[in-house]
């Protein structure tokens, strides 16, 4: 399940901000619960918007109506992280510490380099680092209340697969932004949301204005974070109000305003694609694994296995060998039998060999990150999977689709029951 990519580092420092120009006046703009939303966030995540649209030589949305949107997605959060404090949802100092390597890498940044990129964009290290503990914090939040919520039965998936055979299994891949609005809304509510949507989409096409960028700064859908991008969907598992605009797309084309049951949507289909059959080369093979550690050194390892080696090229059993040798978890009850395996699903050292060796050859002895082999290719076979992995993907999609929306129900269901005091000048 993808609810958004927190720790996608190009995103994360490519939207960066520069320092404000001018000094913001700090005081509370809103309460939320428990929380506080301070001017000085509200600016910073003004100017993070801004930036992003420049960066793209576009002008961006006028600031009052950025600082409207941008507050609310602020108080959606502080409301995200009051119910996790509730929850004692904590994130400590050794998975923020991981997070930060791995942002650092994903930019190809040292540490030192990464606290100088931030520097050199006005924003304080302390304060990346804070902010990324929310980030994760209302990450795992949103995880534990959608684990509760979604659940996919066999009989979806097989209803799935056969719709999908009878669309021919076209797959589009899809981005929207959502405007949403409340069960029971008034007539008037529901105007003012379609305008809304109106002139967002008039933004993306009339004015040119990134898609992507327009979605993360004014959807209400549980991907705005990952600029309104849905994945590869069949045409069954995209939600009931989007097939019919889908099919009537071109890639790269935007719908006019759709109407549905939780809001107004501004639909671009970005690809489409029809399935295609997947045939995968498949390998049996056998081996034997001895693990270093506890006073046995590498180098005794390789040499017993040397040894037995040479015993199999001479006629003894491999199976038999492995029963009595190996520490491979099951080999005295296998005999070390790997059953047949994909690439991709052994250690990428173990697999190296399997694609070097021969029916019937056994290796030399070679190391993996679970200590020394030797192994033997017993069989090969090509496998149509390819509804074994329609069914994967459908499954997958169903998933997805299902907590999206109940992330966004529930979403919505916090924010309606929460206090909320705006104090923004003209709010």
């Amino acid at each position: 399940m993808k609810i958004r990519s927190l720790l996608c580092a190009a995103i994360l420092l490519a939207s960066l901000p520069a320092a404000a120009a001018e000094e913001t006046l700090d005081r509370i703009v809103a309460v939320a619960n428990q929380q506080i939303v301070l001017a000085s966030e509200l600016e910073q995540e003004v100017q993070r918007f801004r930036a992003q649209f420049l960066r793209q030589g576009q002008q961006p949305p006028p600031r009052a109506q950025l600082r409207e949107r941008v507050l609310e997605r602020l108080v959606v959060q502080r409301l995200q992280l009051d119910r996790a404090e509730r929850l004692g949802i904590q994130v400590d100092d050794a998975t923020l510490d991981a997070a930060v390597r791995r942002i650092a890498a994903q930019n190809n940044l040292t540490l030192g380099q990464l606290r100088d990129t931030l520097a050199q964009r006005g924003q304080d290290f302390a304060a990346f680092r804070e902010d990324l503990r929310e980030q994760i914090t209302v990450d795992r939040l949103q995880q534990a209340k959608i684990q509760q919520e979604v659940d996919v039965s066999p009989q979806e998936i097989d209803q799935a697969v056969e719709a999908a055979a009878a669309q021919d299994n076209q797959e589009y891949r899809v981005a929207h932004i959502r405007i949403g609005t409340p069960e029971g809304a008034s007539p008037e509510a529901l105007r003012e949301a379609e305008a809304r949507a109106e002139a967002i989409r008039e933004q993306a096409v009339a004015e040119g204005r990134s898609f992507s960028t327009l979605a993360e700064t004014f959807s209400d859908a549980a991907t705005a974070s990952d600029g309104g991008r849905m994945g590869w969907r069949m045409a069954g598992q995209l939600p009931s109000a989007f097939t019919e605009t889908v099919e009537d797309l071109d890639p790269g084309e935007i719908s006019d305003v759709v109407q549905a049951s939780d809001g107004f949507h501004i639909i671009k289909l970005l690809d489409q694609r029809s399935a295609e059959a997947r045939i995968v080369e498949e390998t049996r093979a056998r081996h034997i694994l001895l693990k270093t550690g506890d006073g046995v050194e590498a180098a005794d390892a390789r040499q017993r296995l040397a040894s037995l080696r040479e015993r199999v090229q001479e006629g003894e059993s491999l199976a038999y060998l492995a029963r009595r040798y190996s520490d491979a978890p099951g080999a005295e009850a296998d005999g070390g039998d790997l059953g047949w395996t994909e690439p991709g699903e052994v250690v990428p050292a173990l697999q190296e060999r399997l694609d070097q060796l021969a029916v019937g050859e056994i290796s030399e002895p070679f190391r993996s990150e679970r200590g020394w082999h030797i192994v033997r290719v017993e069989d090969r076979r090509e496998r149509n999977v390819t509804e074994e992995r329609r069914r994967e993907r459908i499954a997958q999609q169903i998933r997805e689709r299902k907590s999206q929306a109940a992330l966004e129900q529930w979403l919505r269901e916090l924010r309606e029951e929460a206090y909320v005091d705006y104090r923004l000048e003209g709010s």
